[in-house]
């Protein structure tokens, strides 16, 4: 098999290691990683009968060892964790994943990685992370998330378990796949929702807010940011309201797009740099919660970042 067959993975594995890590870095360099690793078994004389396999369990593997190294920044971060977005530009001709560029082109399964299921993620040990995410996720077999993970069948049986389990305890806010018809019923609302919020319309913005909405912010403790979720829709709108009209001050806008395969938003300063990005969850024609993303060190995949946030600490 040639290398531009083995390119055919990639999509797949970046899905993966994205879903692992929640770092669209960290998900390029652990694929390449894992590409490195095949290129030197095979100079070194060994036959790679599966590369698809092959390359599975290396990404697999390296993202579990990822996590365990990554633990106590998780545990000191400041504030709202979030991951890193995943970006696909527009809603319009995006409802069939239009053209993108980037990380983003390479997010297979990005509707079943919405921020809602990777925070949740958060909640799992590495090892429960891969076998859930293997099984559920991408629907392997039991024998093979026991090869890729070197675990025993039964033993992933019991781990797959545990950790629906754990998952199921902690869901609150939608996070599968969205069906076609879904996806542009999304859209249209988050049209209708960024409209009402950049105009200042609180009462339409109400409207279109469930009534346990949850405004979820990631700062990093290095631009502005809710130091816990927000709750109440009344505060909720303002909260939106009042960041917006900050921003349009210093000559922010704002753009449609696909954040992790759930409508959304990114937000740029003057200069075209990227501010922000805002994902949306959405069920039963109501904004269910808002997930959004400051932290400049999320950011620079998408481009050159803005320091409008810290000029506005």
């Amino acid at each position: 098999m040639s290398r531009a067959d083995d390119e055919g993975y990639r999509p797949l594995l970046f899905s993966i290691a994205y879903g692992m890590t929640g770092s669209v870095g960290d998900a390029e360099d652990i694929v390449q990683d894992a590409y490195l690793r095949l290129t030197r078994a095979r100079q070194a004389g060994t036959t790679v009968a599966e590369p698809k396999a092959y390359l599975t369990t290396a990404v697999t593997r390296l993202g579990i060892d990822h996590l365990r190294s990554a633990r106590v920044r998780r545990e000191t971060y400041v504030g709202d964790w979030l991951p890193e977005p995943v970006v696909v530009p527009g809603l319009g001709a995006g409802l069939t994943s239009g053209p993108a560029s980037g990380p983003a082109e390479h997010a297979e399964l990005s509707d079943s990685l919405s921020m809602a299921f990777l925070v949740l993620l958060e909640a799992l040990s590495p090892v429960e992370r891969a076998v859930f995410m293997l099984r559920e996720v991408f629907g392997y077999g039991y024998p093979d998330v026991a090869r890729v993970t070197g675990k025993t069948e039964a033993n992933c049986r019991q781990i797959f378990a545990r950790a629906r389990r754990r998952i199921a305890e902690g869901a609150r806010e939608p996070g599968g796949p969205l069906a076609p018809a879904r996806r542009a019923e999304g859209a249209e609302l988050a049209q209708r929702f960024f409209e009402a919020a950049s105009g200042g319309d609180l009462d339409a913005l109400l409207d279109m807010l469930a009534p346990d909405v949850v405004l979820h912010g990631d700062g990093g403790g290095k631009v502005p940011a809710l130091s816990w979720p927000a709750t109440d829709r009344l505060r909720v709108a303002r909260l939106l309201l009042g960041g917006l009209r900050r921003f349009r001050a210093l000559g922010v806008t704002l753009s449609l797009a696909w954040v992790n395969g759930r409508p959304g938003a990114v937000l740029h300063d003057s200069e075209g740099r990227v501010a922000s990005v805002v994902e949306l969850s959405i069920a039963d024609g109501y904004v269910q919660a808002i997930h959004s993303v400051a932290n400049p060190d999320k950011l620079h995949h998408l481009g050159p970042v803005s320091d409008v946030g810290l000029r506005n600490r």
